[in-house]
C-alpha cells in the first residue's frame, strides 16, 4: 500500500485529497473503493489487499476524512464536490474504464458516477445503500455525525467506536482495533477524535428529510451487485427488492446479523464482492 495525494479544484480553490494505492502501479485494471459518511479509505484494507492480484486498487479519503483535507468552506460539502473529485481520480489513474465498490455515501457517488452519459464504470458494488433512504434513518446518523468527540486514551476511542459502529456486525478484536487506529485523530493536547471534520455534518442536520433518488438509479446501465446488511435500516428490504426490478436490476446479496453496513473485511464477504468482480 502506498499513499498517494492530489489537488482538485472547487469553488473555493484547490485542496488535496489522499488516497490509498495498492498493487501493480502499471496495472491497467482498477478498481475505486469508496467508504461510507464519516469513513476514510483504510476500511478497504482486507479487500484492497485480497484484490491487488487482480486490480490496481485505489481507495481515496473523501474530502474533509481521513488525511484528505478540510474544507473552509462547510457548505462545499455534499455530493457534486466529492463526484467532481472522483473524476479527477479517475482521470489520475488513465484508465479508460474502472470498477467501482461503495459503501454507503460511497455507493451513492458510484450511483450518481455510473448515471451520466458515457460513465466510465464497467462494473458497481453498492453497499447498503439505495435509491430512498427513510427519514428516521437519516435522523439516527444526524444525531451523532459532527458531535465532536474527545478520549482520554485510544481504548477509550476503541470503546467508542465499537458502540456507534455496533451495527457494523461481529468483528474480531484486532478488526475493531484497526477500525479505531484508522479512524483516530490525536488532537494537540493529546486526547483522541474521530478523523473527520465535523462540518461535514452541515447538509445532513440541514436536510432531514426522506432522500429519493430513483430517477437517478434508472440511468445507471453497467452491471451492478447491491449488498445489504440484513438488519439494516438504511437500504430497506423492500428498496432492495425493487432495486431488482428497476435500473440495472441487480443481484442483491444479504448479511445475516449485521446492519448499517457490511465492512467487506470477512472472507466470506470479500468472495462475494471478488466472484462479481472477476467473473
Amino acid at each position: 500500500m502506498t499513499a498517494k495525494t492530489l489537488h482538485c479544484l472547487g469553488p473555493h480553490g484547490f485542496h488535496q485529497l489522499n488516497y490509498y494505492e495498492w498493487g501493480d502501479p502499471l496495472n491497467e485494471r482498477v478498481l475505486i473503493c469508496v467508504h461510507g459518511l464519516t469513513r476514510n479509505g483504510r476500511d478497504f484494507d482486507a479487500l484492497a489487499n485480497t484484490l491487488s492480484s487482480h486490480y490496481r486498487v485505489l481507495c481515496p479519503d473523501i474530502v474533509g476524512r481521513g488525511r484528505s483535507a478540510w474544507l473552509s468552506c462547510k457548505e462545499d460539502y455534499g455530493y457534486l464536490r466529492y463526484c467532481s473529485d472522483m473524476s479527477t481520480l479517475i482521470a489520475r489513474s488513465g484508465a479508460r474504464e474502472v470498477d467501482w465498490v461503495g459503501t454507503s455515501m460511497g455507493g451513492l457517488i458510484g450511483m450518481f458516477l455510473a448515471a451520466q452519459l458515457g460513465s466510465p464504470i464497467r462494473r458497481l458494488v453498492i453497499n447498503d445503500i439505495g435509491p430512498f433512504i427513510p427519514k428516521e434513518a437519516i435522523e439516527r446518523i444526524a444525531s451523532y455525525v459532527g458531535t465532536p468527540v474527545s478520549y482520554e486514551t485510544m481504548e477509550e476511542f476503541e470503546r467508542y467506536i465499537r458502540t456507534v459502529s455496533a451495527s457494523f456486525g461481529t468483528l474480531n478484536d484486532a478488526q475493531w482495533r484497526d477500525l479505531a487506529t484508522t479512524n483516530a485523530r490525536q488532537q494537540a493536547d493529546g486526547k483522541w477524535t474521530s478523523i473527520y471534520d465535523p462540518g461535514i455534518a452541515l447538509a445532513l442536520k440541514t436536510a432531514l428529510k426522506e432522500i429519493t433518488l430513483w430517477d437517478i438509479w434508472e440511468q445507471v446501465r453497467c452491471q451492478t451487485l447491491v449488498l445489504r446488511g440484513a438488519e439494516s435500516d438504511i437500504l430497506l428490504k423492500k428498496t432492495a427488492e425493487e432495486m431488482t426490478r428497476r435500473g440495472p436490476q441487480p443481484q442483491v446479496i444479504e448479511f445475516a446479523g449485521v446492519g448499517h453496513a457490511p465492512m467487506l473485511m470477512a472472507m466470506d464477504q470479500i468472495n462475494v464482492v471478488k466472484s462479481f468482480l472477476l467473473s
